[in-house]
């Protein structure tokens, strides 16, 4: 009688519960994890112009003070 008090809200708990509950916790986490990876986008997305601006710097000094240098 007692496995009967736990055995059928348990079963109402696996069959209803638990799905919606992991739907929902898996849904947040993965847009929570979509914002974090547009941010980390954007970021290098900057981090690689200014690296594009620095190389332009540097060929510019090399192609002024060693014009042969893009042969060697």
């Amino acid at each position: 009688m007692s496995s009967i008090f736990i055995g059928i809200p348990l079963i109402i708990f696996v069959l209803f519960v638990l799905p919606i509950w992991l739907w929902l916790h898996y849904n947040s986490r993965n847009s929570n994890q979509n914002q974090l990876d547009q941010n980390e986008v954007q970021r290098l997305a900057e981090r690689v112009q200014h690296m594009q601006a620095r190389i332009k710097t540097l060929e510019d000094i090399l192609d002024a003070e060693h014009p042969d240098w893009r042969q060697s």
